[in-house]
């Protein structure tokens, strides 16, 4: 394992020095679109949507043919138009549906809109290029200063179970654990909790038995969602009456983390290390591998333009979205080098997977529109407008983490509803914290941190925009509530924004559980 890792090392930063200047995102994009063009013609979605001409569009004498002839020729998609009328032919056995041959695996999206459940389609070519994102990444710890020994440790990836459901021709589970599946043999060594209990379908019982082993392992990295690292790192100390997690993994030096906002989580966190550590943020949906923080010290992350994915970017507005955040059918869309920095924009993915102009559901802002770096700034259906104050989840993490600094708690969990105040509106806050602060003074300051932080909500606080009110809950009141729903495990979080049916359900449960 010694000369592994020094052979590891060694392989990353010459690796690093070799990487080529790539060449601009346009250009990148381009290729990516005709590659995944050409090879999806034959496929029963390429010959109804016309895929052969807009492959001839892309040697026209216009450079942006090929583009404005894709616009015209491929509708836009959410899961349940792209599922109803392609993907559950796949799911069927169907073969040439929306990439050629037969889908083998198709990873399970507990989402918390549209369907309860979503089955994405992940292909070999797919597979292929989450292998090489990861690798990419990996190879950011060039910048980082780590000993040779870190490259041999352990690596803890928190994911779902690794064991995959049959049906009929194909397999469906988590994506982190059809991932698991495909990793080489040379990473065995490296890759905990191991096979055994990565294929542990209970979630409890793989925490649980993940803290029985913790102290046989050395590891010098973990990978998963942040509020789950959190409970498992809390599980460990506990059991073994120790103060930090360093005292049973004095070499972790690095948390790759991704799937929320890590800010809301940071200081509750750091209260479980004896050490700082390096932290690595990346952008791993079930659709693919998008981004990930490709610097040390990087604000956001680079998007991934030159692998399996096309971006288009739909601006965030009331143009282009209905108020329940449904994507309207004549929307603006554009490619990566027609962006603005600082405007919110929805993604839509074309992929190696067969998903063509499909809605992911995430809002994202960029920071350079030259390298492509972009931050997660919330979700298509999570954000709050009842009467124009444009509430967005960036907005929520912010004045939540400014709240719990000012009145010196963690704040795990949170959610906000909209609500009926008389004729008017209001907001009703969740704050998981199992620290003792009153209810109304931190809500109160959460309300003057948004005034602070939007402009719009400042305004409507004065006009339609009542009330806001919130209660204090245990954060065992959050997890509890995912499991009841059948959506306790690695890839699952809980919704910052609670509307219609999920807020009358949550709001049974607390009664229930009190």
């Amino acid at each position: 394992m010694p000369i592994i890792g020094s052979i590891l090392k060694r392989g990353i930063m010459l690796r690093k020095v070799a990487l080529r200047k790539p060449t601009s995102l346009e250009n990148q994009q381009k290729k990516v679109l005709l590659k995944l063009i050409n090879k999806a013609r034959e496929t029963q979605f390429g010959r109804k949507y016309g895929f052969p001409d807009i492959g001839s569009a892309f040697y026209a004498d216009d450079p942006a043919a090929f583009y404005k002839q894709f616009q015209a020729s491929v509708p836009l998609f959410n899961y349940n138009s792209i599922y109803a009328q392609w993907w559950s032919k796949s799911v069927a056995g169907e073969a040439n549906v929306c990439w050629p041959g037969k889908t083998k695996y198709f990873a399970l999206s507990s989402g918390t809109s549209e369907a309860s459940t979503k089955h994405i389609p992940i292909t070999v070519d797919m597979t292929k290029h989450i292998k090489r994102t990861s690798i990419r990444q990996i190879l950011t710890l060039a910048d980082y200063d780590l000993p040779a020994d870190f490259y041999t440790r352990g690596i803890l990836m928190l994911g779902g179970s690794t064991h995959l459901s049959k049906k009929g021709y194909s397999y469906e589970g988590d994506l982190s654990g059809i991932q698991a599946k495909q990793i080489p043999f040379w990473f065995q060594p490296f890759y905990k909790p191991g096979r055994r209990i990565a294929a542990t379908p209970d979630w409890t019982d793989k925490l649980d038995e993940m803290t029985i082993t913790a102290k046989s392992w050395d590891i010098g990295a973990v990978v998963g969602v942040p509020a789950w690292i959190q409970v498992l790192f809390e599980k460990i100390i506990a059991y073994y009456k120790v103060d930090t997690i360093h005292d049973i993994w004095p070499n972790l030096a690095v948390f790759t983390h991704g799937g929320v906002a890590f800010e809301p989580y940071k200081k509750g966190f750091e209260a479980l290390l004896a050490k700082p550590i390096h932290y690595l943020e990346t952008y791993l949906a079930s659709e693919g591998f998008i981004a990930y923080q490709a610097a040390q010290g990087a604000k956001g992350m680079k998007l991934v333009t030159d692998l399996g994915m096309f971006y288009e970017f739909v601006p965030f507005n009331e143009i282009n979205f209905s108020s329940d955040g449904d994507l309207l059918p004549n929307a603006e869309t554009l490619m990566v080098h027609q962006v603005t920095p600082g405007i919110d924009y929805a993604i839509l993915l074309s992929t190696c997977a067969g998903t063509w102009r499909y809605l992911i559901g995430d809002t994202v802002r960029f920071l350079d529109t030259t390298t492509g770096e972009i931050l997660i700034t919330g979700r298509t259906k999570h954000f709050l407008s009842l009467c124009g104050e444009h509430l967005s989840v960036d907005n929520m993490n912010k004045a939540v983490q400014m709240a719990q600094e000012t009145f010196g708690i963690t704040v795990r969990e949170f959610a906000v509803a909209g609500v009926n105040h008389d004729t008017l509106f209001g907001h009703e806050w969740f704050i998981g914290t199992d620290d003792g602060v009153d209810a109304t003074k931190f809500v109160a300051q959460i309300d003057a941190n948004l005034k602070l932080l939007n402009d719009d909500y400042r305004v409507e606080r004065t006009h339609a925009l009542k009330s806001v009110t919130g209660s204090i809950l245990p954060v065992n009141t959050f997890y509890s509530y995912l499991k009841s729903k059948g959506k306790e495990g690695g890839q699952t979080k809980f919704p910052r924004v609670l509307k219609k049916s999920v807020y009358l359900e949550w709001v049974d449960f607390i009664a229930a559980t009190k």
